[in-house]
């Protein structure tokens, strides 16, 4: 049981390290260049709005749950096996969200890459 309990947070980390990259890219990709607003408005307003997106704070708030599943994750299994296994699904999953939802070209060359960092952390996992 508690292999399963690890593996719904190995899960839980992934979905919401994913949500949260993806949300708070999108947010500064609207935002625009920080360094050109820096310097023609300052820090201030750059602060501004950043914190006043909902897609940042959104991002933000799964990348608070990404880091509270990997913790319980942590408390039920091996440190060797949590974080190789999740840091490894948020490569696969951050490839196809940022082709599917960002429209970034994404190449084979990259997707295979994450998929073979995958299998590596399969073979550890056995």
């Amino acid at each position: 049981m508690k292999n399963v309990y690890t593996w719904s947070f190995i899960f839980a980390v992934v979905f919401a390290s994913t949500a949260g990259d993806i949300l708070q890219s999108h947010a500064m990709k609207k935002i625009g260049d920080v360094g050109k607003l820096r310097r023609e408005r300052g820090i201030p307003y750059v602060i501004l709005r950043v914190v006043t997106s909902p897609s940042f704070m959104l991002g933000l708030m799964f990348m608070a749950i990404a880091f509270y599943s990997l913790v319980i994750a942590l408390s039920w299994g091996d440190v060797s096996l949590v974080v190789p296994a999740s840091a490894s699904m948020t490569f696969i999953t951050n490839a196809f969200a940022a082709k599917v939802f960002l429209k970034e070209d994404v190449d084979k060359k990259r997707l295979v890459a994450a998929v073979l960092v995958a299998a590596g952390v399969a073979l550890l996992a056995y």
